[in-house]
């Protein structure tokens, strides 16, 4: 066979090869793309799952961010972050309590949930709930007392060191770290709200070694003053104090004197603030003394008293 005779036969097979060969590659190409776009939705929606790969975390100036898993890293909080947000309060805001005298019926789940948060002995205490009365012809009442938060504060004002202070939120903190224990602010308060460290703090050990929050009043340290600090460590992340989530008989409104609205701790039930006031006969504590508090009062009216004798008890029926 003459050589020549045969090319053509070759062009042509060499051709049709070349043109199977594209035809499977674009197949396969295909069926890569396919299974790369497959593989790329399946990891989109890895990645729309909830916390996958991510972890929630509260940023120091109170956002709440995700970030990866494997970008963790453990850190010691800047203790000048610590004090400088604790002086300056959240910004906007003018915290203020409400407290029915008429529900509470002293269960002592506030002073309770207060005591742990701030690692206090039974017998130590930033609120506590005194037994009342308006005469001696009238039934008692429970008055829960926690720091007034004055917008005028006496014990700010002898202070010698700085070491407490009133924010521009309202609240009244000490700082530790600062106090020297002279105990002046307990000599100035007019209500008696501060006590004083006499006992290493109860859980030394444990506190040891951990940055000081001035929000939180922890660690603590002996022979310093401590107060209730109306939750800031709370209120930064949003929440209510622990005394007023923790009461069962709906004694506590807290809120916002800008947005003239207070929330009640039990029933979660937002209210105007002016309103309940005004309808309720609300009241500061020792107001003439001219210290501004931030916490009102709303008399004991229409309640039920329970009488403890020696050795019985009995319930009294609502007045009027």
């Amino acid at each position: 066979m003459n050589p020549k005779d045969d090319t053509p036969n070759k062009k042509e097979e060499m051709t049709g090869s070349r043109r199977d060969f594209f035809k499977r590659f674009g197949l396969i190409g295909g069926g890569i793309a396919a299974a790369g776009a497959a593989m790329f939705s399946g990891y989109k929606y890895e990645q729309s799952k909830p916390n996958h790969n991510y972890v929630k975390v509260l940023t120091a100036d109170n956002r709440l961010v995700e970030v990866p898993k494997d970008s963790i890293r453990e850190v010691k909080l800047d203790v000048t972050i610590l004090q400088k947000r604790g002086r300056e309060g959240l910004k906007g805001h003018r915290w203020i309590w409400v407290i029915d005298l008429a529900r509470c019926k002293n269960a002592r789940k506030c002073v309770e949930a207060c005591q742990a948060a701030h690692h206090l002995r039974p017998y130590e205490y930033h609120i506590n709930t005194l037994v009342m009365q308006q005469s001696v012809d009238t039934p008692f009442y429970y008055m829960p007392k926690p720091c007034q938060h004055c917008d005028n504060p006496p014990c700010v004002s002898v202070c010698p060191v700085d070491a407490t202070f009133k924010r521009q939120d309202g609240v009244v903190l000490i700082d530790n770290e600062r106090c020297i224990g002279c105990r002046f602010c307990m000599a100035a308060c007019p209500y008696s709200a501060r006590t004083f460290h006499w006992e290493y703090p109860l859980k030394q050990d444990e506190d040891r070694g951990k940055p000081y929050d001035v929000e939180l009043n922890i660690p603590q340290r002996k022979g310093t003053i401590a107060k209730c600090l109306m939750s800031s460590d709370r209120l930064r992340e949003g929440k209510l104090p622990y005394c007023v989530s923790a009461c069962p008989n709906s004694v506590y409104y807290f809120g916002d004197e800008n947005e003239d609205t207070v929330t009640n701790g039990t029933t979660k039930e937002t209210v105007r603030l002016s309103e309940l006031l005004k309808v309720n006969g609300g009241y500061h504590l020792m107001a003439e003394l001219g210290t501004k508090p931030r916490v009102y009062y709303l008399p004991p009216k229409n309640r039920n008293y329970d009488f403890q004798g020696d050795q019985s008890q009995a319930v009294l029926k609502k007045e009027g």
